[in-house]
């Protein structure tokens, strides 16, 4: 996404507004959505960019997605984050999709307008600039390898491929749904295993494992949940990221960086998936550097970044 340059550099810290009759809303949904980091993310970029605009969470639980798009719209809420269990079912229910959006089957960014709700995603391209910034990592012409089939792992496939990654190698319990990632990464997809782990450069885990620490429950005789992907398999000069960013850092993220590999967590992808819904509501530069700082990241190798919000 091409962006005119920012509203706003240098001068004074920003002043907080309080909302008023004329200030305009966005906001996230999803359930659970208390814990969504995405509205202090967006105020910050307001309050940045001098803007009379505020962001809020809205808890819309699964089945009443479609009520609360119709709901949101004759509010006047100009854009919405859009976090699970609604990625899909937005996908469904909105006809005007961007290609991506359309390809992905899943919605993280809705544009208000007067003909209705557009549909974005901005997970994928959020990932690569995080990478980017926070790795000193570009996809282009590196071995790219992702674990898991899901709405994340489709959306992080999609972004490496086309990127330039020279190949995307995706590794799932489940054939049938890496098939259908698969082909979101065209020429340079394949299945692979975790015996292709040692000759990626990149290593995603865009599963839900590690959320727990690495643990199935907290007591120390429970069984520890199945690793994303051996450790053992990894090795210093790779870039390892789990999309996971509560905790901080998953047992998986220690493993791997005691194997030698540079890690970092979901937080990066977090900020600039975010960072672009302010651009596509906003049509100006979002200040990256101020979300970063909001969230407590410098590099967010280490620091706390699916369904991303």
């Amino acid at each position: 996404m091409t962006v005119p340059g920012p509203i706003r550099d240098g001068g004074p810290p920003p002043r907080h507004r309080e909302p008023s009759a004329a200030t305009t809303v966005v906001g996230v949904i999803g359930d659970p959505v208390a814990h969504s980091l995405s509205p202090l993310l967006h105020n910050t970029a307001f309050a940045e960019m001098g803007l009379d605009w505020v962001s809020t969470g809205f808890r819309v639980v699964a089945g009443r997605t479609a009520e609360a798009l119709v709901g949101a719209m004759a509010l006047g809420i100009r854009g919405l984050s859009v976090t699970m269990p609604h990625k899909e079912p937005v996908a469904e229910l909105v006809e005007d999709l961007s290609p991506l959006a359309a390809r992905l089957g899943a919605v993280n960014c809705l544009v208000g307008g007067r003909a209705g709700w557009r549909g974005e995603n901005t997970d994928g391209a959020g990932l690569v600039a995080a990478l980017r910034r926070g790795d000193r990592f570009d996809p282009a012409g590196h071995r790219c390898l992702v674990v898991g089939a899901g709405g994340a792992a489709r959306s992080v496939i999609a972004a490496l491929a086309g990127a330039g990654a020279a190949e995307v190698v995706v590794v799932n319990r489940s054939a049938a749904r890496a098939r259908a990632a698969l082909a979101l990464a065209g020429p340079v997809g394949r299945i692979g295993g975790a015996e292709d782990a040692p000759d990626s450069d990149l290593v995603v885990n865009a599963t839900p494992v590690g959320m727990a620490g690495g643990r199935t429950g907290t007591a120390d005789t429970e069984p520890v949940a199945p690793w994303p992907l051996d450790p053992s398999r990894l090795h210093a000069g790779q870039v390892v990221v789990d999309l996971i960013y509560h905790p901080a850092e998953t047992a998986w993220m220690e493993a791997a960086a005691g194997q030698g590999a540079s890690v970092s967590n979901g937080l990066g992808m977090l900020v600039h998936q975010a960072a672009l819904q302010v651009a596509a509501w906003t049509g100006a530069e979002p200040p990256l550097e101020a979300m970063w700082r909001a969230v407590g990241g410098g590099s967010h190798a280490g620091h706390p970044s699916p369904g991303v919000a």
